[in-house]
């Protein structure tokens, strides 16, 4: 199957999350922490690079609408989950511990209701639902607090230095979990108007 440049970044992208996931899962090395920040970033930047492409440059297509938001959520879902793993294993602290793992499943929780919401009204409705402000900060700050999680860190044990606190993965955790609560609901009560529990 011959794909445009747009898609090949999004298989790209999607090809590069396990990679990342097993990179991240087998050592908390520091080699292990400096490789999984690259393939994470690299990764977020074909997120940016392939949708301006596509619409720049007339390259959108079917296989593109459906695979690019499902590469998006592999990758923020599978980073997460490792920093979860993470926490709990290597890190010793406990109250980003429990910030981040309900953090985590409002993430899930919020992606599978929003997606579900989305095909939904698309489906019965024939209505395109684009990402909104609101959705595209939420992806910022799932980012940014990934980028943070794995970073922070990554440097503490460099000077070593306790990672008994971490602030600034605290501090984006929970920025993320507020964009997360919000967006989600903006969502869901712009999109419930399309919704008939008789159908």
């Amino acid at each position: 199957m011959k794909m445009n440049l747009p898609n090949k970044l999004t298989v790209l992208r999607m090809c590069m999350v396990p990679l990342f996931v097993v990179i991240m899962m087998v050592s908390d090395a520091l080699w292990a922490s400096l490789t999984g920040l690259i393939l994470f970033i690299a990764a977020s930047l074909t997120d940016m690079l392939d949708g301006k492409i596509a619409r720049k440059y007339g390259l959108v297509t079917d296989f593109g609408k459906f695979m690019d938001p499902l590469a998006d959520k592999f990758m923020v879902i599978g980073a997460m989950f490792v920093i979860l793993y993470r926490s709990l294993i290597s890190y010793n602290d406990i109250l980003f511990a429990n910030v981040f793992f309900w953090a985590f499943l409002l993430v899930i929780f919020r992606e599978l209701a929003v997606t579900s919401i989305r095909l939904i009204v698309s489906g019965s409705k024939g209505i395109v639902v684009p990402a909104n402000m609101l959705g595209k900060i939420k992806t910022c700050t799932q980012i940014a607090c990934v980028i943070c999680c794995i970073a922070e860190p990554m440097i503490y044990k460099a000077i070593e230095r306790p990672t008994d606190f971490l602030p600034v993965s605290l501090g984006t955790a929970a920025l993320m979990l507020v964009f997360t609560i919000w967006s989600g609901l903006n969502y869901i009560v712009s999109l419930w108007k399309y919704l008939d529990p008789q159908k």
